[in-house]
């Protein structure tokens, strides 16, 4: 169990004192970056995948026939 606590010890203490912490305004600029992306992303993938559905159906439709 000594181990587990000097690990937690040992973490704590390089996050607290060797790691470069991005600044929030930076932060929050790029967590709005990566939403808009996504939300971009996602419609490009509805909208291609909206096509291939409607490409499908009318195949089927025409080998049904």
């Amino acid at each position: 169990m000594a181990g587990f606590s000097n690990y937690i010890t040992e973490s704590y203490n390089e996050l607290r004192n060797h790691v470069t912490w991005t600044p929030w305004a930076e932060a929050q600029r790029l967590t709005v970056v990566v939403i808009v992306f996504s939300v971009l992303f996602s419609l490009a993938i509805w909208g291609v995948d909206t096509v291939f559905s409607n490409v499908i159906e009318y195949y089927f439709s025409l080998v049904k026939s």
